[in-house]
Order: C-alpha cells, then sequence, then structure tokens
C-alpha cells in the first residue's frame, strides 16, 4: 500500500493543513479535505477540483466517523489539540486507521501519551502526534545524533530563526498553554516536567557557523520535551529560540506569514541544532531550511507514508524517533531540509 490512497486532513484549510493536502497530492495520495468550516473547505476544494469535502466538528463523533470513511489514515492539522486531539483520535481508533497530528502544544502531546498508549497498544494502532517541525523534527534529530547510544545524560535542541511571524492558530494554540499553566512556563528537568514562575534567561548559543554564536531565550520549552524523553533514556531536555523570534511570536503586532514563492513559503529560515551529551562525549545533528510551517508538511506526510508501506518499528502512542529509523527519514527530506550528524 502506499500513494493513491485517501488521507484525511482535518483542518485541511488552515496554514499548516494547506501544506499538508499540497503535500499529499505530490506524494500521489488523494486528500479528504475536513474541518468544521464548510465555507472553507468548499473554497479550498475550489482549488482542487475532484477533492472531497467533508465537514465535522470534534463535538459530532458520527460526522468525524464520515470524515475518515474509507480513507487509509488521517493528519490532524486543527489546533488548538487540546481540543481537536482526544476527539479525532477517537474516531481514527474506531475506524482502525493511523493518526498523525502536528501539534507543538506540550500539554496536549503529554495528554495523547498519557490517555491513549495502553488502549493504541492494546490495538496495535499508530498514533504520532507532534509530526511536525516543532517536537518531530528535533526528536527525529536528537535519536540521529545519539547514534549507537542507549542513553545520554542531556539533549539541547537550539533554535535559530530569521523571524518568526505566526499563524492564528500559534496565536490560539499559545494561549490555551498559557492558560493550562496559569501563566507557568514549563521545563523538563531531572526525568519530568516542572513548572516554574522565575524569568527564563537569555544567554549565548554557539551555532555552528557561519551564523555564530546568537542570544537566545534559555529553556523556551517547545514540544520535544514530550517527545524526545519519551523513548530516549535522557533526564534532562532543554529547548532554546533565538531572542528576536521569541519577541516576534509573543508581540501582538507581528503579522501572519506571508508567501514569498510558488510553493506558498515565507522568507524565513531557521536552522535546529541539537546536542546530546553523555558523560565528556558530545554529539550533534544540524537541520536547516526554509519556512517552519511549510516545512512540518513534508514531515507529516513521509509519516503517513513510512506508516502505510510498514516501515514503522512498532505500534501504539510513539514519537517519530521511536517508529522511525531516524537517520534515513531525515535523508528521505533532502529536498527540504540540510542536515548534517556530527558524531
Amino acid at each position: 500500500m502506499g500513494p493513491g490512497q485517501t488521507v484525511t486532513v482535518f483542518g485541511a484549510y488552515g496554514h499548516t493543513g494547506r501544506f499538508v493536502v499540497a503535500e499529499l497530492l505530490d506524494r500521489g495520495f488523494v486528500p479528504v479535505l475536513s474541518g468544521r468550516d464548510e465555507v472553507k473547505l468548499k473554497a479550498l476544494a475550489a482549488a482542487y477540483p475532484g477533492l472531497e469535502v467533508r465537514p465535522a466538528s470534534v463535538g459530532d463523533p458520527d460526522a468525524l466517523d464520515r470524515a475518515l470513511a474509507g480513507a487509509a489514515a488521517v493528519v490532524n492539522c486543527a489546533g488548538p489539540f487540546a481540543t481537536t486531539a482526544a476527539p479525532v483520535i477517537e474516531a481514527a481508533l474506531r475506524a482502525g486507521v493511523p493518526y498523525v497530528d502536528v501539534a507543538a502544544e506540550i500539554e496536549a502531546n503529554a495528554d495523547t501519551f498519557a490517555h491513549f498508549a495502553d488502549r493504541a497498544r492494546a490495538a496495535g494502532a499508530v498514533i504520532v502526534p507532534a509530526m511536525a517541525f516543532f517536537g518531530g523534527l528535533g526528536d527525529l534529530l536528537a535519536t540521529a545524533a545519539m547514534g549507537d547510544w542507549t542513553e545520554a545524560d542531556e539533549a539541547h535542541v537550539a533554535y535559530a530563526l530569521s523571524g518568526w511571524q505566526p499563524t492564528e492558530g500559534t496565536r490560539a494554540a499559545g494561549a490555551v498553554s498559557r492558560e493550562r499553566r496559569g501563566g507557568a512556563r514549563v521545563v523538563y528537568r531531572n526525568g519530568r516536567l516542572d513548572y516554574r514562575r522565575d524569568e527564563a534567561t537569555t544567554l549565548q548559543w554557539p551555532f555552528p557557523e557561519p551564523l555564530g554564536s546568537r542570544p537566545v531565550i534559555g529553556e523556551f520549552t517547545m514540544a520535544d520535551v514530550v517527545t524526545i524523553p519519551s523513548h530516549l533514556p535522557i533526564p534532562d531536555v532543554r529547548t532554546y529560540m533565538t531572542a528576536g523570534a521569541a519577541r516576534d511570536v509573543s508581540a501582538p503586532g507581528t503579522p501572519t506569514p506571508a508567501a514569498v514563492d510558488e510553493h506558498g513559503r515565507s522568507a524565513q529560515t531557521f536552522l535546529v541544532d541539537v546536542v546530546v551529551r553523555s558523560g565528556g562525549a558530545e554529539r550533534r545533528a544540524v537541520a536547516s531550511g526554509q519556512d517552519i510551517y511549510a516545512v512540518t508538511a513534508p514531515l507529516a506526510v513521509e509519516a503517513v507514508h513510512r506508516i502505510l508501506t510498514g516501515q514503522t518499528r512498532t505500534t501504539g502512542v510513539v514519537s517519530a524517533g521511536e517508529i522511525f529509523d531516524a537517520a534515513d527519514f531525515l535523508r528521505a527530506l533532502s529536498s527540504h531540509l540540510a542536515v548534517e550528524l556530527r558524531r
């Protein structure tokens, strides 16, 4: 099985959902357009004649079942995932199809692991949360960097974005996460999530040349603190964000992304620098590319392809680095990402 199969995209008309629909078509899949807003779905379908529209809301299980009927898999692109993940996962379990989402919300991803791990494992189902720029990519890079190491003392994921024009979905998801934390910030220390009230510090991160040392917000925590320790025995996972990008995403007046090429990508560039340390040894993986939202689409669609063609290592609720061959997965994205492993 593989290309030619139908894949339901929930939240298809959203910013990231549109990239996922286009990538599925490029890879030979047939997307089914789903989401709660029928008007927006039909507007998107006008750009892709022949694609089926199946409106559904997370509060209507019957509609979700109709949206997934006959599909080989579902990709959930509709945030906030604190609201959408569980109902769409339930629908995927009823339909007996794999579920992939692009959630960057730490709490939503933690909920998916906590609430569905036993049921998914017992059913032999595949549920892959955070199969996106935040969460999935860092996990793949950390896993590839680990190589033959079976454990490490710490993992660091440093993000250098040329700027960050957030989508409406990013802002909505961030607001939900802040509300769930009561305004606290989250860190991953000593093998568990911890909530802090103090201010995150600014420090210098030595990005590879030609970028070089840049100021970053320390403990700018992203979904990697859920995905990486879900399968790698690393008790200390820290993530960082370049200070300018952190200011952009928090500023209320920052505009949404603007397309600059025929693929709809923005001019934003990124570099992700992952360092894992064990004892006195250090290993590193670096990835760079264009547009964090656009690159989420090949990550999610490659995951769907590998699941449907049996290129997986396990079942249950699993992160990218656990279910896939991380180094091979990253090589498959060479037209979207430049990746270098430094061991």
